[in-house]
């Protein structure tokens, strides 16, 4: 039997950055309610951002509008993306 190992690794790929995402901003929420005002939080909750959109897709009969989508990537959701993927790793 064949099994396709890409599509596999892709969604594995997939699901491992998503939930990175959650853990990464749920780990920036709590260091941003728990920590006190110090360079390490500073360094630990500033964040990059990248936008896109809004996107308007109008059809004859169904209008619909996506966006902005924004992404914000800083340090707590780069170690949120490691655990998960360690996580991953060690489920194979």
């Amino acid at each position: 039997m064949l099994v396709d190992t890409g599509r596999r690794g892709l969604v594995r790929m997939v699901w491992t950055l998503v939930l990175g995402l959650f853990l990464g901003g749920l780990m920036t929420k709590l260091a941003e309610s728990f920590l006190p005002e110090s360079a390490t939080r500073e360094f630990l909750t500033t964040a990059v951002e990248a936008s896109f959109g809004p996107l308007a897709v109008d059809l004859v009969a169904v209008g619909i509008t996506l966006g902005p989508l924004t992404m914000s990537l800083n340090v707590l959701t780069l170690v949120g993306i490691a655990i998960v993927a360690l996580i991953m790793r060690s489920l194979i």
